[in-house]
């Protein structure tokens, strides 16, 4: 297969989709709008699930698991949380299939088979969890309650794309019940950080730490708390959200407690969520022509080993060569892989390694034994060099380190070089258009403002931004006062 990559200038979108494929990652299955994470991907989606899962456990979560289907009258207690979904839900209105009598070995519905109330997929999963919370909690002595679950959801799209947004996909949602208002706020704001954490230190993607908007707050909350990213084509990623839900859904399903003083109050609730779309993020943020850049934090596997051998003994003096380097590798933490199949050239296998992204890749052939050395490639900056074979250890570890820190500098000052500040509306739409990227800009607060920039540029808020800049001014597209600019931006 070509491995060859059209070029991001040429066309982001198909440079996008066509390394999704040929690196390995995903492909599209038989069941419109939904994929299949092959090995290579999932092993990545793997890594960011396991470092995600120890800072949940590290911050008191626990894992728990609730059923794929709820209830309709379930789903609509919550009206706006209901409504906010309504257009993306599959529902399940028959329990089993029979013969067709008119079409030998085809099946059709049991007409006798409708169930008495339609279930939902889940596009998300207050309305099981809060009734269920409903159950667990009588008195403040219950509280807090702090549950994660990984698991799959549904959002019926019509217009999908690999990890981006596909009809099923991967995520994990936390859901948390607690005594006090500020205790919500306060696990909000801490599980946002902690998104932005793992967006920064094993991602190496920056992100702007804020708030949305009302319009893009999630239905059913009355604050969302957000970090969001720039990608390689100026366009944003909202890469994690986390809820403060108020009271409303303890409301709509009667979960009340019995607090300090014996009174009867209704629970404090949050929901927080990344999800598999993560994997894009990763993607667009470091990947080039040449295909995958991945930070070795997440990589499957951070060194590759390569043998170049003519003869059955040259590759035995190498492969034990390369079992020991593993091991001392793996003594240390680092993760390796020694390819060496006998049914790919070592041009091809280079090949391979490269469009995955494999931080790291060594070669050893026969000369390199004699002078003790290694080829040692680096897949960030594409520079080889030979170190000798005692010193390999500590400098691939300094090397794995260089490169993460290296690809969050870069991505970093791609970002705040694509960061334009603007005071008139014909600015923003051309730096818009011909430059992209998050743009700063007084906004008068009103849904009414930012409908209208949406419909005219398509260019949505995407935060409020934590550190953002207080000073008064005037709403690019009203001329009304304004306290605070805000992130305006094209998005994913």
């Amino acid at each position: 297969m070509d491995k060859k990559l059209v070029s991001r200038e040429e066309d982001y979108s198909k440079w996008y989709n066509e390394l999704v494929v040929k690196a390995g990652l995903a492909e599209n299955s038989a069941v419109r709008g939904c994929m299949i994470i092959k090995p290579y991907g999932y092993a990545i989606w793997e890594k960011m699930q396991s470092q995600l899962d120890k800072m949940f456990k590290e911050t008191g979560h626990e894992n728990a698991y609730f059923p794929l289907f709820v209830p309709k009258s379930l789903f609509e207690a919550e009206e706006k949380n209901a409504e906010g979904f309504a257009k993306e839900c599959a529902i399940v209105t028959h329990y089993r299939l029979q013969n067709d009598p008119d079409n030998k070995g085809k099946l059709r519905v049991d007409p006798k088979a409708k169930l008495e109330e339609e279930l939902i997929i889940r596009p998300t999963s207050e309305a099981i969890i809060w009734s269920t919370y409903k159950n667990w909690i009588q008195s403040y002595r219950d509280l807090p309650i702090l549950i994660n679950q990984w698991a799959n959801v549904v959002r019926w799209e019509m217009r999908t794309r690999l990890f981006l947004r596909t009809a099923e996909f991967l995520w994990q949602e936390g859901h948390t019940a607690h005594e006090t208002e500020n205790q919500a706020i306060e696990e909000t704001k801490m599980i946002n950080n902690l998104y932005a954490d793992f967006a920064e230190n094993f991602m190496s993607m920056p992100v702007i730490k804020g708030v949305k908007s009302k319009n893009e707050t999630f239905a059913g909350a009355e604050k969302t708390y957000c970090i969001e990213a720039l990608m390689q084509d100026g366009k944003a990623l909202q890469a994690g959200t986390s809820h403060f839900l108020g009271q409303n859904f303890a409301k709509a399903f009667d979960v009340k407690f019995a607090d300090r003083e014996g009174k009867l109050n209704y629970v404090w609730a949050t929901s927080w969520g990344v999800s598999s779309r993560l994997m894009g993020a990763l993607i667009m943020t470091h990947s080039d022509d040449r295909g995958l850049v991945l930070p070795p934090k997440l990589a499957p596997y951070q060194v590759v080993f390569v043998p170049i051998y003519k003869n059955d003994e040259q590759l035995d003096s190498i492969s034990k060569l390369v079992k020991e380097l593993r091991y001392r590798f793996s003594e240390k933490g680092i993760t390796t892989k020694f390819d060496n199949r006998d049914t790919k050239r070592p041009g091809e296998k280079f090949a391979q390694h490269e469009i995955q992204g494999v931080p790291i890749r060594i070669t050893i052939g026969p000369k390199d034994l004699e002078k003790k050395s290694l080829e040692i490639f680096r897949r960030d900056s594409l520079k080889k060099e030979f170190i000798e074979i005692d010193k390999s250890v500590d400098h691939v570890i300094h090397l794995l380190e260089q490169i993460q820190t290296n690809l969050y500098s870069r991505a970093l000052n791609f970002r705040d070089e694509n960061i334009t500040e603007v005071d008139n509306f014909e600015d923003f739409k051309n730096v818009l258009e011909s430059k992209g990227g998050f743009i700063s800009a007084h906004w008068d607060g009103t849904d009414e403002t930012e409908n209208k920039i949406k419909e005219l540029t398509k260019a949505t808020i995407r935060c409020i931004p934590e550190q953002g800049e207080f000073s008064s001014g005037k709403c690019i597209f009203s001329g009304k006062p304004s306290a605070q600019k805000v992130l305006f931006a094209k998005a994913y």
